[in-house]
Protein backbone atom coordinates (compact mmCIF):
# COMPACT_ATOMS: atom_id res chain seq x y z
CA UNK A 1 0.00 0.00 0.00
CA UNK A 2 3.25 2.27 0.90
CA UNK A 3 4.49 2.12 -2.45
CA UNK A 4 1.02 2.22 -4.33
CA UNK A 5 0.78 5.76 -2.88
CA UNK A 6 4.52 6.58 -3.53
CA UNK A 7 4.04 5.42 -7.11
CA UNK A 8 0.53 7.49 -7.56
CA UNK A 9 1.38 10.30 -5.43
CA UNK A 10 4.94 10.41 -8.14
CA UNK A 11 2.84 10.05 -11.43
CA UNK A 12 0.62 13.03 -10.65
CA UNK A 13 3.51 14.90 -9.31
CA UNK A 14 5.02 14.62 -12.35
CA UNK A 15 1.68 14.97 -14.39
CA UNK A 16 1.55 18.47 -12.55
CA UNK A 17 4.96 19.33 -13.26
CA UNK A 18 4.38 18.45 -17.49
CA UNK A 19 1.50 20.94 -16.92
CA UNK A 20 2.95 23.66 -15.20
CA UNK A 21 6.17 23.50 -17.92
CA UNK A 22 3.59 23.83 -20.35
CA UNK A 23 1.31 26.61 -18.92
CA UNK A 24 4.73 28.79 -18.09
CA UNK A 25 6.54 28.45 -21.27
CA UNK A 26 6.50 32.63 -21.71
CA UNK A 27 8.64 32.42 -18.75
CA UNK A 28 11.50 30.93 -20.41
CA UNK A 29 13.46 34.16 -21.16
CA UNK A 30 13.75 34.82 -17.99
CA UNK A 31 14.43 31.13 -16.47
CA UNK A 32 17.90 31.69 -14.69
CA UNK A 33 16.68 34.72 -12.56
CA UNK A 34 13.38 32.70 -11.44
CA UNK A 35 14.98 29.99 -10.76
CA UNK A 36 17.81 32.19 -9.03
CA UNK A 37 15.90 34.39 -6.88
CA UNK A 38 13.26 32.06 -6.04
CA UNK A 39 14.39 28.44 -6.45
CA UNK A 40 14.31 28.12 -2.75
CA UNK A 41 10.84 28.24 -2.13
CA UNK A 42 9.92 26.20 -5.48
CA UNK A 43 11.74 23.61 -4.48
CA UNK A 44 10.61 23.73 -0.66
CA UNK A 45 6.90 23.92 -2.49
CA UNK A 46 7.09 20.84 -4.80
CA UNK A 47 8.43 19.07 -1.77
CA UNK A 48 5.60 20.30 0.08
CA UNK A 49 3.15 19.55 -2.90
CA UNK A 50 4.93 15.54 -3.15
CA UNK A 51 4.10 14.84 0.34
CA UNK A 52 0.50 15.95 0.38
CA UNK A 53 -0.37 13.84 -2.88
CA UNK A 54 1.41 10.88 -0.95
CA UNK A 55 -0.73 12.05 2.19
CA UNK A 56 -3.83 11.80 0.52
CA UNK A 57 -3.55 8.84 -1.81
CA UNK A 58 -2.05 6.78 1.16
CA UNK A 59 -5.39 7.87 3.12
CA UNK A 60 -7.29 7.10 0.44
CA UNK A 61 -6.06 3.39 -0.26
CA UNK A 62 -6.18 3.08 4.04
CA UNK A 63 -9.92 4.42 3.43
CA UNK A 64 -10.84 2.10 0.53
CA UNK A 65 -8.74 -0.86 0.16
CA UNK A 66 -9.09 -1.72 3.67
CA UNK A 67 -13.13 -1.76 4.04
CA UNK A 68 -14.16 -4.37 6.15
CA UNK A 69 -10.61 -6.15 6.98
CA UNK A 70 -11.27 -6.92 10.18
CA UNK A 71 -14.73 -8.80 9.31
CA UNK A 72 -13.18 -10.67 6.66
CA UNK A 73 -10.25 -11.98 8.88
CA UNK A 74 -12.79 -13.38 11.71
CA UNK A 75 -14.73 -15.25 8.84
CA UNK A 76 -11.52 -16.82 7.70
CA UNK A 77 -10.87 -17.48 11.28
CA UNK A 78 -14.09 -19.01 12.12
CA UNK A 79 -13.58 -21.31 9.12
CA UNK A 80 -10.05 -22.23 9.68
CA UNK A 81 -11.06 -23.41 13.41
CA UNK A 82 -14.44 -24.98 11.84
CA UNK A 83 -12.44 -27.36 9.59
CA UNK A 84 -14.71 -25.92 6.74
CA UNK A 85 -11.78 -24.64 4.40
CA UNK A 86 -8.43 -26.32 2.65
CA UNK A 87 -6.36 -24.27 5.04
CA UNK A 88 -7.68 -25.90 8.15
CA UNK A 89 -6.36 -29.26 6.45
CA UNK A 90 -2.76 -27.28 6.18
CA UNK A 91 -2.32 -26.26 9.67
CA UNK A 92 -3.73 -29.24 11.01
CA UNK A 93 -0.94 -31.05 9.26
CA UNK A 94 1.62 -28.73 9.86
CA UNK A 95 1.07 -27.91 13.31
CA UNK A 96 -0.50 -31.13 14.78
CA UNK A 97 -3.91 -30.98 16.77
Amino acid sequence: MLANAVLFSFISFVALVVLLLGRLSFLTPIKSYVFHTHGHEIGIFALVLFFNLFAAFYTMFRRFRLKNTGQKLLHLDKQVKTGHSALSREIAERYGD
